[in-house]
């Protein structure tokens, strides 16, 4: 069975005691019910991994004596999200899918047509609720990467972005369904690749023209218009399957 993964950042050393207080102490030992002698993996989020075992064990922190460290290998191509904010009730429903599906960053993006309108302190709210939803997703789905969320982006950064990835050799997709290539047919053996979802109204003309100027191309992903709360998910399903990302296997 996989393992359960609970995060800690800095990770001890081999030999030291980590400490588990906060939050991840509180689901552990008081949510999980977790005692002594019970062994655990710990991650720092960056790909760091330890396996320790509980040596004490209090209301809300556990103390873990560290066994064994190692790193992680990043999934290649590393995939960046660019997600237009879907409506109030599907917002950490995007995160938490894409993050279970392996995303490796986020960027929530203010696209034109966007219901949702984060601007002057909902901007900070709604980057921390999408922060703390891809953690819990990554513990969820026992992931040693918890993929960081950004600052909330404009149209212009986001067209930074895409101008960026291409000119280092990357690829930026455009999820839209009128384009004509299908998503299998993208040439993916690359080391980034960004994938940029609309809103519940679809990309703006003026969007789409930006986008592609700066080097992006548009993809289809099959016959179906999939909500934008549920495109990016499957397009990494595609990923995965279309490149090495899905190869390994979670940590045991």
């Amino acid at each position: 069975m996989a393992a359960t993964v609970f995060y800690l950042d800095p990770l001890p050393d081999v030999g030291g005691i980590a400490v588990l207080d906060g939050d991840e102490g509180h689901h552990a030992a008081t949510v999980r019910r977790i005692r002594v002698g019970e062994r655990l993996t710990l991650s720092d989020g960056r790909g760091g991994i330890a396996e320790t075992e509980v040596v004490a064990a209090q209301r809300d922190r556990l103390e873990l004596a560290v066994h064994t460290r190692s790193e992680a290998q990043r999934p290649r191509p590393y995939v960046t999200l660019v997600q237009a904010l879907p409506k109030s009730e599907r917002s950490e429903l995007a995160v938490e899918l894409a993050t279970e599906a392996g995303i490796d960053a986020i960027v929530p993006w203010q696209a034109s047509r966007c219901v949702a309108r984060w601007e002057g302190m909902k901007a900070g709210k709604g980057v921390a609720k999408w922060r703390a939803t891809a953690l819990s997703a990554a513990r969820q789905s026992r992931r040693v990467f918890v993929p960081p969320v950004s600052e909330l982006s404009n149209t212009a950064a986001v067209e930074k972005l895409i101008d960026d990835v291409v000119r280092r050799g990357g690829v930026a997709v455009l999820l839209h369904e009128s384009a004509a290539a299908p998503f299998a047919s993208l040439s993916l053996a690359v080391d980034d690749v960004v994938l940029v979802v609309g809103p519940e109204g679809g990309l703006d003309d003026r969007e789409l023209d930006r986008f592609t100027a700066a080097g992006a191309v548009t993809a289809l992903l099959g016959p179906t218009v999939l909500r934008t709360s549920t495109a990016a998910a499957v397009a990494l399903g595609a990923l995965g399957a279309l490149t090495s990302r899905w190869d390994s296997a979670p940590p045991q």
